[in-house]
């Protein structure tokens, strides 16, 4: 069993997989400047880099980089309607706005959106499980959003100008 456990770490660590985990950070402190700092997304984003070991600071003078979060909008629209009328699918959208910049205010992840998106069935007869699913999903791709600013952090730098 153990020769088994063995040679699947050694596959799995050839090929490139590692666990997510800590990601090392070009920078050491940053600073969060959102239009809306009380959200989950930013509370999450909080928790998350300081797993990372980077040190979350209370002025853009104090920091590193500093992580512009300029909107965070949630949306919903209808896919589609049955034929008397009824919404069968809806597509939920979860849009972030950021940039981040260094104290010269150099770019170091331009201004960009990103997006998650999710399709689900909707049904009438089930509103409060439905009510419950999207709420999931949103939750879902908050947690993904997160995940994906981790990885444009990571990987930031100073942009020519």
């Amino acid at each position: 069993m153990r020769v088994l456990v063995l040679l699947m770490s050694l596959l799995l660590a050839s090929c490139g997989f590692h666990l997510r985990g800590q990601t090392g950070m070009p920078f050491a402190t940053l600073y969060i400047d959102a239009a809306a700092p009380n959200t989950s997304l930013v509370a999450e984003l909080r928790r998350s880099l300081e797993l990372n070991n980077v040190k979350l600071v209370h002025t853009a003078e104090q920091a590193d980089l500093v992580l512009n979060i300029v909107s965070e909008i949630p949306e919903r629209q209808i896919l589609s309607l049955a034929g008397s009328g009824r919404v069968n699918e809806y597509q939920l959208r979860y849009r972030v706005s950021l940039r981040a910049y260094d104290k010269q205010r150099q770019d170091w992840i331009p201004a960009e959106e990103m997006v998650q998106r999710r399709d689900y069935a909707y049904s009438d007869t089930a509103i409060l499980a439905k009510e419950a699913e999207e709420t999931l999903l949103y939750k879902s791709m908050r947690d993904d959003m997160v995940q994906q600013i981790l990885r444009r952090l990571s990987r930031a730098k100073p942009q020519p100008q």
